[in-house]
């Protein structure tokens, strides 16, 4: 018996697997058990579903798109009504949107990046000033982050929002052939405000409404007066930071969101993410966490939502997104085993892609879990998208990927065009195939992605020690899911003074199967598990590791290799390691001196850069220089530097070189 460094109590018993089976769970028999973090969960569907939502009434076919609607009646949606899609016909009305197609000015040649607006309730301001900046430095990233991945034909004009004419009014006129049909023949003098879940809006946001007490005179009293609206706005995101009941009913929920107002191409002008208090505290605050959150929600707020789907709009024959786009109609259907999926061409595309699989039924897959059949949720099914920003969790930060899969479905909303270049590397499934992550196939030895059993290995991204552990997501499925303590391979400190199996800690160190340990340790015997060894890259796919003690020694990726000075094999992985440019450990850890032995152009250009979330490709070929020429120029550069902290008076912070391709 003895003791891991992460507080479990394992069993050490010797295995010496062949190349491949170093994927599946490895015998250690486990005696205490230690379950890892919770996850981020997200309950968007849920309250989404209990939202009313003011959607704009149409205006005439040929304004310009996204034009704000000024004075016109608004429709929450479940309204019913005996007149479906038919649309107010008063003389003010049609006054206005003449003079809205007479006064507007023409639209951009082009989208242009999405202007999202933050507002903060009043009541979120008893927060400390530590917690105010962690919000306020958490959300402008998660803005700026999305701004620079969505594009819309922009509001021309403030941005001012509808009011609900189902809550301010008592009586409509509803006979077609009165003047004021659709029109509120008596105000509710019970109506107090608009909401936006538990937002109240700002009347200077709202347009104004009007009472028209007879059916056929033009005679009107002004019931709110129409408010300056929001100029250079977008998106209008109301942002609320409270311990509400949901957040205390739902322990591991950091954030959830709504949208609650679309313009008259359905896109979504405005909605609310409510940060969950407890999310901010010094305890367990995590930037980037709250970061992604922000993200998950936002996108679910901006049109990845069930609620929505009916309303996508296919802008193929259209240079322009959201002005004279034609429905989509339903885009979710079942498959042939009963995986409900969305079917857009930029999403089967995406997918097609990701999976190496040239199959037309690879539509987007969603989520069944607490799902009834044939209906769909708004989140992508576990098994075959973990870590998508828009799976139904979020894990480890370092293990979410705004993803090409989920960019593809916001550009098949019809509401903006994507920059899809911006998508971060989707290393879960990369080739797995047409049926990867299905219940039949998932228990397949051979996959580099599922385990089985319940051994320790390593997460699938090499950056965290793992155990292989199933959730209700993935529905008997195993992964290995990184360990609760202890399991970064990036951290120094994690290594502790125990180096009989040889590990290293730090920066360039990845996780390994290994069944290593020193050779003067007789009485011990490795089981294979994950290991943390320091790795250097020298082409794609193409890696040398450290162990303690030992030189470097080539790793051919999907082999097997010996250690001088221990017993045991340590595993090669393919196509994880110096493949991917953008999986790397938390940019604010990559400040040490580079000691990769290759060489490539864009790894000097990109050095300041590591602070930036976006992703880098690795070229399709590195060529490999003398060692002795990057040992002088990084003694040059040591030497720089030091004369350079000598000299000045005040504190620099310097992003030096990566050590390798992956580490930028």
């Amino acid at each position: 018996m003895r003791l891991r460094g992460d507080g479990k109590v394992s069993a050490i018993i010797m295995v010496l697997p062949p190349s491949q089976s170093l994927w599946v769970g490895m015998l250690v028999v486990v005696v205490v058990v230690e379950l890892p973090g919770a996850l981020q969960k997200c309950i968007f569907d849920k309250v989404q579903a209990q939202a009313r939502v003011v959607r704009a009434a149409p205006i005439h076919p040929d304004s310009p798109p996204n034009v704000p609607i000024l004075g016109a009646q608004a429709r929450t949606s479940g309204q019913k009504t005996n007149h479906p899609g038919q649309r107010a016909s008063s003389l003010r009305g049609q006054t206005q949107r003449r003079s809205l197609r007479k006064t507007a000015l023409p639209t951009t040649a082009s989208p242009q990046p999405i202007r999202i607006k933050t507002w903060i309730q009043t009541e979120s301001n008893d927060l400390s000033e530590a917690e105010k900046e962690r919000l306020k430095a958490a959300v402008e990233e998660a803005v700026r982050i999305v701004s620079s991945l969505l594009s819309v034909n922009r509001v021309l004009g403030p941005l001012l929002l509808s009011r609900d004419i189902n809550k301010y009014c008592k009586f409509i006129w509803r006979n077609a052939s009165t003047a004021n049909y659709n029109r509120c023949g008596r105000a509710n003098n019970n109506y107090r405000s608009e909401t936006c879940l538990d937002v109240t809006i700002p009347d200077d946001h709202l347009d104004g409404c009007d009472i028209y007490a007879e059916a056929d005179s033009p005679h009107r009293t002004e019931l709110r007066p129409k408010g300056a609206g929001l100029p250079d706005t977008d998106f209008l995101l109301y942002l609320h930071t409270q311990a509400t009941d949901k957040c205390r009913a739902e322990p591991n929920v950091l954030a959830y969101a709504v949208h609650c107002q679309t313009d008259t191409h359905g896109r979504p002008v405005a909605g609310v993410v409510v940060i969950c208090r407890d999310s901010l505290t010094g305890a367990t605050y995590s930037h980037q966490a709250i970061v992604q959150t922000v993200i998950h929600e936002l996108f679910h707020a901006l049109g990845f939502s069930k609620e929505l789907f009916q309303t996508w709009r296919d802008c193929s024959s259209n240079s322009q997104v959201g002005a004279g786009c034609s429905p989509r109609g339903k885009v979710s259907h079942s498959d042939g085993s009963g995986q409900m999926r969305i079917f857009t061409p930029s999403l089967i595309s995406a997918l097609q892609k990701h999976l190496a699989s040239p199959d037309p039924e690879l539509g987007g897959p969603l989520e069944n879990l607490g799902v009834a059949p044939g209906r769909v949720s708004s989140h992508w099914e576990s098994r075959v998208l973990q870590g998508s920003i828009m799976a139904p969790v979020l894990g480890d930060s370092t293990t979410v990927r705004i993803d090409p899969v989920t960019l593809a479905a916001l550009q098949d909303t019809g509401w903006y065009t994507v920059d899809l270049n911006q998508a971060q590397s989707l290393v879960w499934g990369d080739g797995g195939g047409a049926t990867f992550g299905s219940l039949s196939t998932c228990q397949n030895t051979s996959s580099s992605f599922f385990c089985t059993g319940s051994g320790f290995g390593c997460h699938y991204l090499h950056l965290h020690k793992g155990e292989c552990q199933t959730d209700q997501y993935l529905e008997g499925c195993r992964v290995y899911k990184p360990l609760k303590n202890g399991s970064e391979c990036w951290i120094e400190k994690n290594g502790g003074d125990e180096d009989w199996r040889g590990e290293i800690f730090g920066v360039h160190s990845r996780c390994f199967f290994s069944s290593l340990t020193r050779q003067n340790q007789t009485e011990l015997s490795g089981s294979v598990e994950g290991c943390c060894y320091r790795h250097r890259c020298t082409g794609l796919n193409r890696y040398q590791i450290q162990v303690s003690g030992s030189e470097w020694m080539d790793c051919p990726a999907g082999d097997n290799i010996q250690i001088k000075g221990y017993q045991g094999l340590v595993h090669c992985p393919d196509r994880r390691l110096c493949v991917y440019a953008d999986i790397t450990p938390p940019s604010d850890i990559l400040t040490t001196f580079p000691a990769s032995i290759s060489s490539d152009p864009y790894e000097t250009l990109t050095a300041v850069q590591t602070g930036s979330w976006s992703p880098l490709r690795l070229p399709a070929e590195l060529h490999v220089v003398p060692a002795l020429g990057v040992f002088a120029a990084v003694c040059l550069l040591a030497a720089a530097l030091l004369s350079l902290r000598k000299c000045c008076s005040c504190k620099v912070r310097i992003h030096t070189a990566p050590e390798d391709p992956t580490d930028l």
